[in-house]
C-alpha cells in the first residue's frame, strides 16, 4: 500500500476537479438547448425534455457500472471509456433530427457523464486524500466541478448566438475529449483496513443491502436528483417565459443580462457560483459534525427556499435570490453523501456503492426532467412539478435522521 499524501491540494485533486468541471459544465448546459431545438423542429417541450431525462437515467444506470469497472480494471480506463461515450453521444446528437434520435443518443451522453462524473472521480479523490482531509477534498472537488455550471450554460448561450445548436454540440465533444490529457495524473492508492481488503465486492454489497441505513441513504438521494435536474433542464425556459421585465440600466443590464433568456442562463451560472461556497462549507462541516444531520439541514433548506420562490411573483430579483440561496445548498449533498458512504462502508468499493446510491439520484433526475416537460405541456406551467419537488425534498430531510452513522465493521462488533 502506497502512503497517502497528507497535503490537501494534490495533483490528483486538481486533475480530478478539472475533469468534473468540464464534464459537469457540458451536462449543465443542456437546459439552454430546450427552446432552440424545440423551435427548430416545432416539437412539444416534452420531446427534448425526454432526451435530457433519458440522459439522466442512463447516468444513474451507468454510475455503479463505471464504479465497478474502475475497481476492476482501473480508474483511468473507466474515465477513458466515459470520455468516448460522452463524445460519441454529443457527435451523434448533433446530427439528430427526430425526437427518437435525440432520446436514443442521450443514452451515450448519460453513460459518458457516468464515466467522467462523481461516482468514479470522487472515489479517486477519497482514496488519494488523507483521513483528516477527505471530507474537505471531496467538497473541493465537488465545488470545482460546479465551476463548470458557471461556465457551461453562459458558454452555450454565447455559442448559440453564433452557431447552430448542432455545431455547439460538436464543439462540446472536442472539449470533453481534451480531458484525456489529465489521465496520467490520476493515481490513487487503494486504502482500507486489512479486514475490508479481504472482503469481496459481493460481500460488501450484501452487507450494504441488508443495512437499513444504506436504504435510507438511497431513498434520501432521490430528491436531490429530482430538484437539481428539474432546475437545470427547465429553469432557463421557466425564467424566459415567466419572469418580469429586466430594468434598463440596472445591475443585471450592466453585466450584459438584458433579456429573460440571458437571465435564465445567468441564473444557472449563479447557482454554480454559490455552490462553490456551499460545497466547500459542507465538506468542512462534514469533518466535525454528523453528515446525516447536515444532509437533513440541506434538504430542509432547499424545501423552504422552493416554497418561498414559487409563492411570490417572479421578478429578476427573486430569480437572483433563489439562485444564490439554492446554490449554497445545490451540491452540498454530494460530498456529504459520498463521505457518508465511504465512512460507513469503507473506501475500497466506494465507487460502486456510491454509484448504487447515485442511481436513486438519477431516478429522481429522470422524473424531475420528464415531469417538468410533461406537466408543462399538460397545464401550460411548471407549478405542479415545483410542488412535487417540494414534497420529495421534505421527505429526504426526514429519512436521513434515522441513519446510523457508524462504520459497518465497528457497528457489528458493538
Amino acid at each position: 500500500m502506497q502512503p497517502h499524501n497528507s497535503k490537501l491540494i494534490t495533483p490528483v485533486l486538481i486533475a480530478s476537479s478539472l475533469i468534473l468541471m468540464i464534464g459537469f459544465g457540458i451536462r449543465a448546459s443542456f437546459g439552454v438547448f430546450q427552446i432552440p431545438v424545440a423551435d427548430q423542429f416545432f416539437w412539444a417541450r416534452t420531446e427534448f425534455s425526454m432526451a435530457i431525462a433519458i440522459q439522466n437515467l442512463a447516468w444513474g444506470v451507468g454510475q455503479p457500472i463505471f464504479g465497478a469497472i474502475a475497481e476492476k480494471i482501473g480508474d483511468r480506463k473507466a474515465i477513458l471509456l466515459g470520455v468516448i461515450f460522452y463524445a460519441v453521444g454529443l457527435i451523434l446528437s448533433s446530427y439528430a433530427i427526430s425526437p427518437g434520435q435525440h432520446q436514443f443518443y442521450a443514452l451515450f451522453v448519460g453513460f459518458g457523464v457516468a464515466g467522467t462524473g462523481f461516482g468514479v472521480v470522487l472515489a479517486i479523490v477519497g482514496r488519494a486524500a488523507s483521513d483528516e482531509n477527505r471530507s474537505m477534498a471531496l467538497g473541493i472537488a465537488t465545488a470545482v466541478g460546479s465551476v463548470g455550471q458557471i461556465i457551461g450554460p453562459p458558454a452555450a448561450e454565447y455559442l448559440l448566438g453564433h452557431f447552430n445548436w448542432s455545431i455547439v454540440f460538436l464543439i462540446f465533444a472536442g472539449i470533453i475529449i481534451s480531458t484525456l490529457v489529465l489521465l496520467p495524473v490520476l493515481k490513487a492508492p487503494v486504502k482500507n483496513s486489512t479486514e475490508s481488503l479481504e472482503e469481496t465486492l459481493g460481500q460488501i454489497l450484501k452487507k450494504a443491502f441488508y443495512d437499513p441505513s444504506f436504504t435510507l441513504i438511497f431513498l434520501g438521494f432521490f430528491s436531490c436528483g429530482f430538484q437539481l435536474a428539474f432546475v437545470t433542464a427547465h429553469f432557463p425556459a421557466f425564467v424566459t417565459e415567466m419572469c418580469g421585465p429586466i430594468s434598463s440600466g440596472g445591475l443585471l443590464s450592466g453585466i450584459g443580462v438584458n433579456t429573460t433568456s440571458a437571465l435564465g442562463a445567468f441564473a444557472i451560472a449563479l447557482i454554480g457560483a454559490a455552490n462553490i461556497v456551499g460545497t466547500i462549507t459542507a465538506g468542512y462541516f462534514g469533518k466535525y459534525y454528523k453528515k446525516k444531520n447536515l444532509l437533513a439541514i440541506v434538504y430542509t433548506g432547499r424545501t423552504v427556499i422552493a416554497i418561498i420562490f414559487i409563492m411570490v411573483p417572479m421578478t429578476p430579483l427573486t430569480v437572483v435570490t433563489f439562485s444564490i440561496t439554492m446554490g449554497l445548498l445545490w451540491l452540498a449533498s454530494v460530498p456529504l453523501t459520498s463521505g457518508l458512504v465511504g465512512y460507513i462502508y469503507g473506501l475500497r468499493y466506494m465507487g460502486t456503492l456510491y454509484g448504487i446510491v447515485f442511481f436513486s439520484h438519477q431516478l429522481g433526475s429522470f422524473l424531475g426532467v420528464w415531469l417538468g416537460g410533461a406537466l408543462y405541456d399538460a397545464y401550460g406551467n411548471y407549478n405542479t412539478v415545483w410542488w412535487v419537488g417540494i414534497g420529495v425534498g421534505a421527505f429526504s430531510a426526514i429519512v436521513h435522521l434515522p441513519i446510523r452513522e457508524i462504520p459497518l465493521g465497528r457497528r457489528i462488533k458493538i
